[in-house]
């Protein structure tokens, strides 16, 4: 998205990216992005925490002021529990996706 976000840009259409993956983030080096360390694809918090979700929005939304550089990066200070970062561990680690199997039957076509 980071790539994205560079081409809206150079249309004229500021952009924020919200981002879980820190190491990609820096290395596509959007125009502007806040980091959260929460589990891929949970960007503005855990399901059914809409007060949260607003709150994690607001943020973001909020440190665009103090972005002056290009390709800043923001880390939001919120946790994805009370544990630390254990989550980390289990969320990622082997089995964490079912193994990838090919199937050998060729999808029905129209």
């Amino acid at each position: 998205m980071g790539l994205v976000a560079r081409a809206v840009e150079e249309a004229g259409i500021p952009t924020l990216s919200m981002t879980s993956a820190l190491d990609i983030t820096q290395g596509v080096k959007p125009p502007r992005a806040v980091f959260l360390n929460f589990p891929l694809g949970h960007q503005t918090g855990k399901p059914y925490q809409p007060e949260l979700q607003r709150r994690i929005v607001r943020d973001a939304l909020a440190s665009i002021d103090g972005m002056k550089e290009p390709g800043s990066i923001v880390a939001l200070p919120y946790r994805w529990n009370d544990e630390g970062e254990e989550w980390e561990g289990s969320e990622y680690g082997p089995g964490y996706l079912p193994p990838y199997v090919r199937s050998e039957t060729p999808a029905a076509g129209p």
